[in-house]
């Protein structure tokens, strides 16, 4: 079976691509599935974190994976990023340190996981400044994401993880994605009535909503994130089954696709052209308002 790919890019179009690529395959069993790439001139790194889910899905049904006529500079990165090492290609060195590696995670990876979080991404030069405090929940935040796909998701197939610094744009994409119930079952169960995907984002992201249980600490993370997109002009967007969510220059667009992703997908832009010095609030003292 050929497929041909388009440009995937890191937005509503490359996401609503992706997921009309999940609806095609599901129920593809023991096939050859070979991607015809010779159109894809552009390739958004980060995006491997969903496109790597769907493809691993992909392989627990026993379909073999390949790739034709990649385009030399898309080939470039996704051997800089290691993604098609998981294809039978070799990694090649990334010179410019503009990657941030494509790695698969199993649920009890938690710690490997953390370590990436500060080495790959929150060790960057290109990070905004931040002072401890922020930096510490900064982190604790995008942990939570993985935190929720273990706990809500309930995936055995991994969490999958990838990033890209695009120096000419001035931004860091970093985008995680797992396979699992999804935050809209999630939520549903935990309010007790039927909700659309893309309103279950939106309660996912406000304070003090959590579907976690008992003593689990949670329900911060998506709201930190957002309420730092907002000061530093970049962006987070959410997709879950066919639910998505973006929120940039403090705005927020909802939609639903017409087919869906197999699981969530958290996908965080940072502006590096940002000179401001970033705090929490309960950081500030007299001198810093007067």
């Amino acid at each position: 079976m050929i497929i041909p790919l388009r440009n995937i890019n890191h937005d509503e179009q490359g996401f609503e691509s992706l997921c009309d690529l999940y609806d095609k395959t599901k129920t593809f069993f023991l096939e050859t599935v070979e991607f015809d790439m010779s159109k894809t001139t552009w390739f958004d790194a980060d995006m491997c974190a969903p496109f790597g889910a769907i493809l691993y899905k992909l392989g627990e049904m026993l379909n073999t994976i390949k790739f034709l006529h990649i385009n030399q500079k898309v080939n470039e990165i996704l051997l800089k990023n290691g993604f098609l090492s998981h294809y039978g290609q070799s990694k090649i060195p990334d010179s410019y340190s503009t990657t941030i590696p494509y790695f698969r995670f199993d649920a009890k990876d938690d710690r490997y996981f953390a370590v990436y979080i500060e080495q790959k991404l929150m060790n960057r030069d290109e990070i905004p400044n931040m002072s401890l405090g922020l930096k510490k929940r900064f982190r604790e935040s995008i942990f939570e994401i993985f935190s929720n796909a273990v706990i809500h998701s309930q995936t055995k197939l991994g969490i999958f993880t990838c990033g890209q610094f695009f120096p000419k744009k001035n931004e860091i994409s970093f985008t995680v994605a797992d396979v699992g119930i999804g935050i809209c079952q999630n939520v549903r169960e935990h309010i007790k009535r039927d909700i659309a995907p893309e309103e279950a984002i939106e309660w996912a992201t406000q304070e003090r909503n959590t579907t976690k249980k008992g003593s689990i600490p949670g329900g911060l993370g998506l709201k930190l994130l957002k309420e730092f997109v907002d000061l530093n002009g970049g962006s987070i967007q959410i997709v879950s089954q066919n639910g998505y969510w973006k929120r940039e220059k403090r705005v927020t667009v909802k939609k639903r696709f017409a087919n869906g992703f197999p699981g969530t997908v958290v996908s965080v832009k940072i502006n590096t052209l940002d000179t401001n010095k970033y705090c929490l609030a309960e950081e500030l003292t007299e001198a810093d308002i007067f």
